[in-house]
């Protein structure tokens, strides 16, 4: 259901002022004021995020059966290792194919030679800002990672199958994963098809 703000006027929220909270290294949270559709105020406090990009890498094994590429890195504010694919905070004016592309080679020293757009994902729309841009990334080649300074995670990689169970159990519990895996199970069945195009390689960091 496409947004439509005519429609939609007895729900919308309206600013009435704004105040910033919190400024840090990574973390920019606001208070604003509102006036709610039956007139009155209220406030809402959230979390103002350049937005990130996650990155679904296809590889095709020996006997031509399709894996993905996964991640394993311990995340501080659940204190466990979460299962995830490759994903990162986009940088101020950056395109979105290109921290795709960057996240991908840095994280996992894999490079794409085609690339297919999925879609936007918003993960946590109730204190965030923050989106992500869901991409298919295949025709990998390996090279070196490119981890940024005090980054740990361990790169491997699954089948389509394993990573469903996973999700499935419980074992994989991050949203946006969860959300790459649906899309792969249905560009996999055929019922969500892409567009692929191709990328020309970039060279590798000297």
């Amino acid at each position: 259901m496409a947004p439509d703000p005519a429609a939609d006027a007895h729900l919308l929220e309206h600013r009435l002022a704004s105040q910033e909270i919190v400024r840090g290294d990574f973390l920019h949270a606001r208070r604003d004021t509102v006036r709610l559709p039956d007139g009155s105020e209220a406030t809402r406090e959230y979390v103002v995020h350049p937005g990130a990009v996650m990155v679904i890498p296809l590889l095709v094994d020996a006997v031509g059966a399709t894996r993905v590429v996964l991640e394993r890195q311990f995340r501080y504010p659940v204190g466990r290792v979460m299962v995830e694919f490759p994903a990162g905070k986009c940088d101020p004016g950056e395109d979105l194919l290109e921290c795709a592309r960057r996240e991908l080679r840095e994280e996992t020293g894999y490079r794409a030679l085609e690339w297919a757009h999925a879609g936007v994902l918003h993960p946590v729309v109730s204190y965030s800002t923050e989106f992500i841009d869901i991409w298919f990334a295949r025709s990998l080649s390996l090279g070196a990672r490119q981890l940024d300074q005090g980054e740990f995670l361990d790169v491997f990689s699954a089948t389509p199958q394993e990573l469903m169970a996973w999700c499935r159990d419980g074992q994989v519990t991050d949203a946006k994963t969860l959300i790459g895996a649906l899309w792969l199970q249905n560009l996999l069945s055929g019922a969500w098809p892409l567009e692929w195009r191709a990328v020309a390689q970039q060279p590798a960091a000297g």
